[in-house]
């Protein structure tokens, strides 16, 4: 890899422009994955946000499900944010009967969580691993995550209400990383950073290991 790492954003449907353009300003060079070859050539890929069962049938529309699951399950650094999050677990509540899941986070998560769309809010999170504060997070008919597996490392809550515990909205496990919110639509491109860090992480790691 050089010193640039190249970062898919999954061009299906969804935040893609907004993503692509976070992850140059986070030192990435973004390009759309549409189809396999485009996948085979990137170092990691982003899964926007956007409506995870149509995300879902259109992965198989455009022969990328199989693929992605094989990159995954072979390491590639992956970050999906709200929709893309759903993809990502291994497990999804609410969902469709036939929606795929690409299993490449130990998590079980529920759609829809936070309510519809007029239940979108913002809130202002501690987010480990980020340094120079909160982070703005805005949420857009978001899951949570209801259950970690071992491994998973909590990155951030929404806090407890008078109706509901804290909820987990963010989440690693290895070079997978996920949040329930939309950090490609605040101007702050922290996360999108430590993405592309996992990035050069995991090259450098496999290099080391080829050696």
């Amino acid at each position: 890899m050089s010193a640039v790492p190249v970062i898919g954003v999954l061009a299906l449907q969804g935040d893609v422009r907004e993503h692509a353009a976070m992850v140059e300003r986070a030192g990435g060079r973004a390009v759309t994955v549409r189809r396999e070859p485009e996948l085979a050539a990137v170092d990691g890929l982003v899964l926007p946000g956007g409506e995870s069962t149509t995300m879902s049938r259109l992965l198989e529309t455009f022969e990328l499900l199989e693929p992605l699951r094989q990159r995954l399950a072979g390491g590639m650094p992956a970050f999906g944010s709200c929709a893309g999050m759903i993809l990502l677990a291994k497990q999804a509540l609410d969902g469709r009967p036939d929606q795929h899941q690409l299993g490449a986070l130990d998590v079980i998560v529920r759609r829809n969580a936070f309510g519809r769309q007029v239940d979108s809010f913002e809130e202002d999170l501690d987010f480990a691993r980020l340094a120079g504060g909160p982070l703005h997070a805005v949420f857009i008919r978001a899951p949570w995550v209801e259950k970690t597996g071992d491994g998973v490392e909590v990155l951030a809550t929404v806090p407890a209400t008078e109706t509901t515990g804290a909820r987990i909205v963010a989440v690693r496990q290895g070079p997978v990383l996920a949040t329930a919110f939309h950090p490609e639509l605040t101007g702050d491109d922290r996360v999108h950073r430590l993405f592309v860090e996992m990035v050069r992480d995991a090259a450098t790691t496999s290099e080391t290991e080829e050696r």
